[in-house]
């Protein structure tokens, strides 16, 4: 099955690649492999416009999420700030992470193989609207992180109750803790600026990439029970048709 990227210099747009490899095979939460992430970007995005979430739906879609939050994140302590570079397995322990509440994309992370700086260095990243899950491995040997709220360590057995409406612009969701299962549709969506994206780990990989699209107008997706991970980003929300 066929993968779109997140491939752009300065700022992240959604790229079609059918039949794409990885030059360099991703990690998963397994650990095996490394490689660029499906969403790769080569720095911080900059100058995205705010979407407005004043209207009902974006307003019951928030308070869904946040709900939903509550499985995770509740009561958790930061596992280390937003900002700075941390040595794996000296700074920060390898294991999966979850920051939340960050706006206009201004959150940018990047897992490194080293410390040289240079874009072939860069294992995954992602600019960020709102929530981004990511496992940091052993192999892995520095985590960037810059303009995010502060990363919680998330337990993997963790469990909520499971909200079926998805802000559209929300980032990356648990399924079966923050989302729950099934059917979604987002309308109204305009420019292809709307993009979704099922993962079966958080190693933000190609190869972790089940299914993922750019959307104009109405999308249909349904989110399985053995998913690990839906994301979305520029989308109008996502209601739950079966």
């Amino acid at each position: 099955m066929g993968a779109k990227g997140k491939i752009a210099l300065g700022v992240v747009v959604g790229v079609v690649v059918i039949g794409a490899v990885s030059a360099n095979a991703g990690d998963g939460d397994s650990g095996s492999g490394n490689g660029r992430g499906s969403s790769t970007s080569a720095g911080r995005e900059s100058g995205k416009q705010a979407k407005d979430d004043a209207d009902a739906d974006a307003d019951a879609a928030t308070k869904s999420d946040t709900k939903a939050g509550k499985a995770e994140g509740a009561g958790k302590k930061a596992a280390f700030q937003g900002d700075g570079d941390f040595q794996v397995g000296t700074d920060v322990k390898p294991g999966t992470y979850r920051t939340t509440g960050n706006t206009d994309a201004l959150c940018y992370w990047e897992r490194s193989k080293d410390a040289s700086g240079e874009m072939d260095s860069i294992l995954a990243n992602d600019n960020v609207s709102g929530t981004s899950y990511v496992t940091i491995l052993k192999s892995d040997k520095l985590f960037k992180t810059s303009g995010c709220k502060d990363w919680e360590a998330v337990d993997a057995k963790a469990s909520g109750t499971p909200a079926t409406l998805i802000k559209g612009d929300g980032g990356m969701h648990k399924v079966g803790a923050d989302i729950a299962p099934g059917t979604y549709r987002s309308t109204g969506n305009t420019d292809d600026l709307c993009y979704w994206e099922r993962t079966k780990d958080s190693s933000h990989s190609m190869e972790s990439v089940i299914a993922n699209n750019n959307v104009s107008g109405s999308a249909v997706v349904t989110i399985a029970a053995g998913d690990a991970y839906f994301k979305t980003s520029g989308c109008k929300d996502w209601k739950k048709s079966g």
